[in-house]
């Protein structure tokens, strides 16, 4: 059972493996998701003493957790101005201390764990129009100011073009805090540690159904090809904790009407230097952009350019991802308009209407956390970290969670892919004007 198609997947180890549950089992809690929320949970539940097993329909770290950007941002993907004027500040500055924990647990994991997984240190977040120049200064003055985060410099135009190796930006914030990483490498790193611990982890074993209630303890039903006569076999767990994200589809009607995933797409150019003396991004960090609709990219351990650029709401991927995204990578560095791409993939991320993360007990029971909306490097493991907490008897950060507002999308499950696509193509269009 292969990793999807990826430049991680080709790079990391492939020994790594768990096996299907093939015979019917028990546990305290039952976690459904193989991405870092679920192996942060499954960890931190077997360090707690929590009889834990997890259910991943393919392979640990398949989905997002496995494919995305490698890029690990301070703050929630929404910027604390936005935070203060629709959450209050004290909110605000509880979430951004949040966040900052967030950040601190990978790089806990990374040091605890010895995880090897292409760290690397620095992120600027750059401003693709000049009129967002003054806005994206004094938020630079006001995360050093009123947040203490003195990691935050801000970049003008002649000093950001040196830095990335392209003059189609107007200035960018550089924090030193951020950085980026190998997602997949950081995923198998932590399930291991959960394995480690005493978490029963399961790849190839495709939840289907989840009945039950806490007073009575749940039943989840799988496909595993199992030696059942149905090719099933069956959890009974006295909590479930719902770890999809954006791949959780027909388990949860009310995590589905608030979490919707949209694909996505990445390439990877061959070796041409990248993050290194005299190459693009010579000092190593990682880049992004202030599109709604957002380019990043980073530079890999090998040197090559990896760039993160277009979506799909079709759930129909292009023809041909890397001529998609090679229009994109044009658009910032011209001349890479005709270099070799050695890899290029997509997948899903799991957004929310706010672009709040969707973390919560939805009954008694039961608990879901998805919908990072593309900060998912920091805020999964966090939220996994969360959820087990909440399950041993700690409450006080679910609680502040739950409280953000996560809305149902427009039209339901039925239309919302229909909303999307409008809202979506609204602001392609602003970020172009």
């Amino acid at each position: 059972m292969p990793h999807a198609l990826s430049l991680y997947a080709a790079t990391t180890d492939r020994t790594l493996a768990f096996p299907p549950l093939t015979e019917p089992a028990r546990a305290h809690v039952a976690i459904v998701g193989g991405g870092y929320t679920g192996l942060s949970a499954a960890l931190h539940l077997a360090e707690g003493g929590v009889d834990v097993a997890l259910l991943e329909a393919e392979k640990l770290g398949w989905g997002a957790s496995g494919r995305n950007g490698g890029q690990l941002h301070s703050g929630q993907r929404r910027d604390q101005d936005w935070l203060e004027a629709h959450l209050g500040k004290e909110d605000a500055r509880a979430l951004w201390r949040m966040a900052e924990e967030a950040k601190a647990l990978v790089m806990e994991l990374i040091a605890r764990h010895g995880i090897r997984c292409d760290w690397r240190p620095g992120l600027i977040e750059t401003v693709h129009k000049q009129r967002l120049v003054g806005e994206e200064q004094d938020y630079v003055l006001k995360l050093r100011r009123d947040y203490h985060h003195d990691a935050v410099e801000w970049l003008d135009r002649e000093a950001l073009a040196a830095r990335i190796g392209t003059d189609v930006y107007f200035g960018g914030r550089r924090d030193a805090t951020a950085g980026h990483l190998d997602p997949l490498k950081l995923a198998q790193g932590i399930a291991r540690a959960a394995a480690k611990a005493g978490a029963r982890l399961h790849e190839g074993t495709r939840v289907t159904r989840i009945s039950g209630t806490a007073a009575t303890g749940f039943e989840i039903v799988t496909d595993t090809g199992g030696s059942s006569p149905l090719g099933t076999a069956t959890l009974r767990a006295d909590m479930v904790i719902l770890a999809g994200d954006g791949y959780l589809s027909g388990i949860d009607r009310e995590t589905e009407t608030r979490v919707m995933p949209i694909d996505n797409y990445i390439l990877a150019t061959k070796p041409i230097g990248a993050g290194r003396p005299g190459g693009l991004i010579p000092n190593g960090e990682a880049v992004s952009d202030s599109r709604f609709v957002v380019y990043y990219f980073r530079p890999t351990a090998d040197g090559r350019l990896l760039f993160g650029g277009g979506e799909t709401y079709s759930r129909t991927p292009p023809a041909d991802v890397a001529g998609f995204v090679r229009r994109h990578l044009a658009r910032v560095y011209p001349q890479l308009a005709d270099v070799v791409v050695d890899y290029a993939w997509g997948g899903a991320v799991a957004i929310t209407l706010k672009r709040l993360p969707f973390i919560r007990r939805l009954r008694p029971g039961v608990y879901a956390a998805s919908g990072y909306s593309g900060q998912g490097v920091a805020l999964a493991p966090y939220a996994g970290k969360v959820l087990a907490e909440a399950i041993l008897g700690d409450v006080a950060r679910l609680d502040r969670f739950a409280a953000l507002p996560c809305p149902p999308f427009p039209g339901g499950k039925l239309f919302r892919q229909a909303a999307l696509v409008a809202g979506m193509s609204w602001y392609a269009l602003r970020d172009r004007i």
